[in-house]
């Protein structure tokens, strides 16, 4: 039975696809950004995350059907990646969707259809999973499609119901196989079996909400989501054993293979494993970059890095010396630039990205290197798996590696406990972001069902009256509120401004016959503006009509610390870089703050180019234009988009002709002159390739040149000098408190030095070699090295550990042993390290001397007893 598909490239899978649905009455949507708006999760982890706003209620749908092909990135599982045969990182969902529209009938029959009469799928070589309850969808199935009953299989809870968290839309879902072995028969039939089965389409149907007590209920709406994986896909389609070997991967693979002089088809499996990992990986790191994300240690940043690095530590593992991954991430940019146009966009950024984490990564992999050889030389009798763990998370050595070496070296590795604490990483991945949750915070997401969006007005009133649509004290709905109570209220419109695209929300007043409530802030949920404050006199209702008013103060400073930023971003692109792009802001009402992606620090120079560009469009008094229109027509005229942001087909653009244009929907001055006039605070870096500018503007730089004239008023007093002479005066200052400190530091060396010389006699033999342990009391962390060093040479074979206090609450260690206590297992590094733990702290060093910290003074005498102990039995 053997049967040979029509080949179709990863291209062509695709555009069928979404012109199959097209033909049906379907909108085809771009692919959403990896960032994603719901703020539950790091990254875009499927089809239908976009759609989260409609299939909640708290989002008008704006077509009744659409069909997308969708970046993913999930990363839960990324041990599995290049080991078994659909394992990914980055992939691409194909979907169908419809919010109300149609439902089971119509998205199976579409689903057959497109399997096997658009695809040539033969019916013989697929078979459908429905929910053990649904007869609905087995009925469609078995009676409208024809398939036989014995291939119908019904699954389970754990397999064939879709939910995304304890509460929520939820529903059962039907799913479609391939059967790469129809020669072994219908009977026992496992699907869990990956070398017979593998899933292609899955249909949602989502036709329940779920609320807290596990109860059921139809949903008004029922809902379809789909996605049909778009690699795994082209796997069955290009007759090939793995979706790596697909032509949407295998030419990256490929490239990693030229670099490192070998075959792919001639490799082994773990080279096989190690230049899928690379094909992966480097898929996701250009589309995330791409998409506005640099590495970092948090969020979305860590998980680029932890991605980049595992390419470098692959790329070793296949003999690949120095820097690659720039030229296998272009044969990644030129597979999907027709369709991802922003990869070849931002190619700039994304290559110096890549080339800066890879070169920082490789010299962290050489100070691992050299740990592992510290681990080494310590003689022991095995490599715990903590040792393992931490050259494998920190130092980025894969256990392989770290199991290679020690077998040269004669040892084993405590895999157990690597794999243990490798475990216990898992779970904190897992805990953190890999699932959707389709619920709202507290009882907004009841609120959903009965309360429309709200009607912003604020763009032109500062004022208006309202219904109270919905009331919430301690996160609960309640019909009123009394003098005292915090609350959240829910209007039908409202001037007030929301927090939105950096800027924060407005402050005001709600006022009724006897009423005030105060409002400090206003957030939304979708279009769901929701007011926080506190009920200051009277009693509010549910349904009440208020008096919405806001404080046009605080307004009037965010419009200008708003505009101030566009101007910033202006004069950056002009000033630094065309490249320079958003990656953050905060538009408050004292401060702005606007990070940007830039590779390296402003100089001083630039720094006052850019304040004074932004203080010359002030002064020409520009006017503001804005208007809304579709998204192709701004970007034509180019309008400037942030990275990352998903935008609607009707956008709002903010235009200062001649000087910015940015499609925004924040509230900005009528003229630049309004801003009046802005001044730059600091210029620094707050990640690798993202710098920050925190500035202010308006009354504000008013406020900060007062506070700096009280400062240098001050200084002038105290100095008796004139204002121009205080920089002169401080400089004069420090030299002299250099000198002083200089003077007593060697003071101090050599009270330590004369203190230790007194120690020698105190030093105890053990068996050829002297133990020396002692309390120098506060002498300082050099003055401790020296004097360790100076009594270890003074002694010969000997173990020296001395502590100290230099402060409080600080606690200073520091070992000093000969070669022959090395040859005796004993490291200064690793030993001092442990001792240190004692006091809360830690540290280490080379083999033969090391220094350490703690944090409890009060734990000193325990831990030179303890270090104590240890030597002479060491010894």
């Amino acid at each position: 039975m053997s049967f040979q598909p029509q080949y179709l490239s990863g291209r062509e899978i695709r555009e069928k696809f979404l012109q199959f649905f097209e033909k049906r009455g379907h909108q085809r949507l771009p692919s959403a950004s990896l960032v994603p708006e719901d703020p539950t999760v790091l990254l875009t982890i499927a089809g239908m995350l976009p759609f989260k706003p409609i299939f909640l209620g708290q989002k008008e749908r704006e077509y009744p059907r659409a069909t997308t092909s969708q970046k993913c990135i999930r990363t839960n599982d990324i041990e599995n990646v290049g080991r078994t045969a659909r394992h990914h990182t980055f992939f691409e969902m194909l979907g169908n969707f419809s919010f109300g529209d149609y439902f089971k009938k119509e998205a199976i029959a579409w689903g057959w259809e497109l399997m096997t009469q658009v695809y040539g799928l033969p019916p013989e070589r697929l078979i459908v999973s429905v929910y053990e309850d649904d007869d609905e969808a087995f009925d469609i199935w078995h009676r409208d499609i024809g398939i036989p009953k014995h291939r119908i299989q019904r699954m389970g809870e754990a397999d064939n119901f879709w939910k995304s968290g304890s509460t929520g839309p939820c529903g059962p879902c039907s799913e479609i196989y391939y059967d790469f072995h129809p020669e072994k028969g219908d009977e026992n039939i496992d699907l869990e079996d990956d070398s017979r089965f593998i899933e292609l389409y899955n249909l949602v149907f989502m036709q329940y909400n779920r609320d807290s007590e596990g109860n059921l209920t139809p949903l008004q709406n029922k809902n379809i989501d789909t996605g049909m994986g778009l690699e795994r896909t082209a796997q069955v389609l290009q007759s090939v054993p793995n979706n790596y070997e697909t032509d949407l991967i295998f030419p990256i693979i490929k490239t990693a293979a030229e670099i490192a002089g070998i075959d792919y088809s001639k490799s082994n499996e773990k080279t096989k494993v190690s230049l899928k990992v690379i094909g992966d990986h480097v898929r996701s790191v250009v589309h995330t970059i791409a998409d506005g994300v640099s590495a970092s240690n948090i969020g979305r940043g860590y998980v680029v890095r932890r991605l980049i690095r595992r390419v470098v530590r692959h790329g070793r593992l296949i003999g690949i010396d120095g820097a690659f991954i720039n030229r296998v991430a272009e044969m990644a940019m030129q597979l999907s630039e027709d369709v991802y146009p922003n990869v070849r966009e931002r190619e700039t950024f994304i290559k110096a990205e890549l080339q800066r984490e890879e070169a920082q990564f490789l010299k962290t992999l050489e100070r691992g290197e050299k740990l592992l050889a510290e681990i080494l030389a310590s003689k022991p009798k095995q490599i715990s798996g903590e040792d393992a763990f931490t050259l494998y998370d920190t130092y980025g050595f894969p256990l392989e590696l770290t199991q290679e070496i020690a077998e040269e070296n004669g040892l084993s590795v405590d895999v157990t406990a690597f794999e243990a604490e490798m475990e216990k990483q898992r779970e904190r991945a897992r805990a953190a972001h890999e699932t959707i949750d389709l619920t709202v915070q507290g009882s907004l997401d009841k609120l959903a069902e009965h309360v429309h969006a709200t009607a912003f007005l604020g763009y032109t009133d500062t004022q208006s009256t309202a219904r109270i649509e919905a009331l919430l004290v301690d996160g609960k709905i309640v019909e009123s509120a009394e003098t005292g109570n915090e609350v959240q209220v829910v209007l039908d419109r409202t001037p007030f401004y929301a927090e939105s695209g950096g800027q924060i929300g407005d402050r005001g007043y709600l006022l009724g016959e006897n009423v005030v409530v105060r409002i400090d802030d206003v957030k939304k949920e979708n279009d769901i503006f929701v007011h926080f404050g506190r009920v200051e006199r009277g009693t509010i209702d549910s349904g009440d009509s208020i008096s919405a008013k806001i404080d046009r103060a605080c307004r009037r400073r965010a419009q200008a610390n708003h505009s101030a930023t566009h101007l910033l971003q202006a004069a950056l692109k002009q000033i630094v870089d065309d490249s320079v792009s958003q990656a953050g802001s905060l538009v408050a009402f004292d401060r702005l703050r606007f990070d940007f992606n830039c590779p390296r620090a402003l100089t001083s120079e630039e720094v006052q180019q850019v304040e004074d560009i932004v203080n010359t469009w002030i002064a020409e008094a520009h006017g503001t234009q804005v208007a809304e229109m579709p998204l192709d027509d701004a970007k034509t005229k180019g309008a400037v988009a942030m990275f990352g942001e998903k935008y609607a087909d009707v956008v709002r653009v903010v235009d200062f002709p001649g000087v910015s244009m940015e499609l925004c929907g924040g509230t900005h001055v009528s003229n630049t002159a309004e801003i009046g006039a802005f001044k730059i605070i600091s210029e620094s870096g707050i990640s690798s390739g993202v710098r920050r500018i925190e500035a202010v503007s308006g009354p504000a730089v008013l406020d900060y040149l007062n506070l700096r004239d009280r400062v240098v008023k001050d200084l002038c007093d105290r100095f008796k000098v004139k204002p121009e002479e205080v920089s002169d005066r401080i400089t004069s200052l420090q030299e002299e408190l250099k000198s002083t400190q200089k003077e007593l530091d060697a003071v101090k060396a050599e009270l330590a030095v004369a203190k230790s010389d007194q120690l020698v006699s105190q030093a105890e033999p053990v068996g050829e070699f002297k133990v020396l342990v002692a309390n120098l009391g506060t002498a300082d962390p050099k003055s401790l090295q020296t004097a360790a060093e100076r009594l270890q040479q003074k002694l010969g074979e000997a173990a020296v550990v001395l502590g100290a206090v230099p402060s409080e609450g600080k606690v200073s260690l520091v070992a000093a042993f000969s070669k022959g206590v090395n040859q005796k297992g004993l490291q200064a590094g690793k030993f001092i390290g442990g001792i240190a733990k004692i006091c809360g702290g830690g540290g280490g060093g080379r083999p033969n001397l090391a220094q350490a910290g703690g944090r409890d003074a009060t734990k000193l005498p325990e831990a030179l007893e303890a270090a104590k102990q240890q030597l002479l039995e060491g010894l």
